[in-house]
């Protein structure tokens, strides 16, 4: 059984919006479509004011371990991903297996070649936190 997971109220609309423009437009059926759908469903949904600072939320910067190596990364919508900034997209692997896990949790995450042994060791930054709830 996979741990509980955080989402905002704000992120779990925007989600389900970008679900069902994937629905509308036939590609709903893409693996990283259904993995964020079953991740939305079994996510626990709070206010943005009431979530711990320590959860990884939309456009949060988080320090993570990926292997054995650091990598500071930003949480991003598709739209807004560019790997050069290290933006990476909820609908990535790693961005869909990080969402709404806290700070010290240890994920297994399964990528094209494999799998990844994923540490969140420091949230950056959480727009929550911050006051930043429109993000």
């Amino acid at each position: 059984m996979s741990r509980q997971i955080y989402i905002t109220e704000n992120d779990y609309h925007k989600l389900n919006d970008l679900l069902n423009e994937a629905l509308i437009e036939g590609v709903q059926g893409d693996v990283s479509f259904k993995i964020l759908e079953a991740e939305l469903k079994n996510a626990k949904i709070v206010d943005s004011k009431m979530l711990p600072r320590n959860v990884v939320t939309m456009n949060s910067r988080i320090l993570i371990d990926l292997n054995g190596y650091d990598e500071e990364v930003n949480l991003v919508y598709p739209h807004e991903a560019d790997l050069i900034e290290n933006k990476i997209s909820v609908l990535s692997p790693i961005g869909t297996a990080i969402l709404g896990y806290s700070e010290g949790d240890t994920i297994n995450c399964d990528v094209p070649s494999g799998t990844m042994n994923i540490k969140i060791k420091s949230i950056l930054y959480q727009p929550e936190a911050a006051g930043d709830y429109d993000l």
